[in-house]
């Protein structure tokens, strides 16, 4: 039997790391839309939908 050795101790060690694991992640998220143009999504972000704004004359 394969036992993984995680114990209350690790679980510790762990929860430390997750506002930095966010932050890394909403961070590679924008720039994987920056740097694929994805229209889908940017066009809901503020300050950067205007690119993508229909003229309606």
């Amino acid at each position: 039997m394969i036992r993984i050795p995680f114990g209350p101790k690790h679980a510790e060690m762990a929860s430390r790391w997750v506002p930095s694991l966010m932050s890394f992640g909403a961070a590679a998220g924008l720039g994987v839309c920056y740097y694929t143009d994805f229209k889908m999504v940017l066009q809901y972000l503020p300050f950067y939908n205007t690119k993508y704004r229909k003229d309606d004359e």
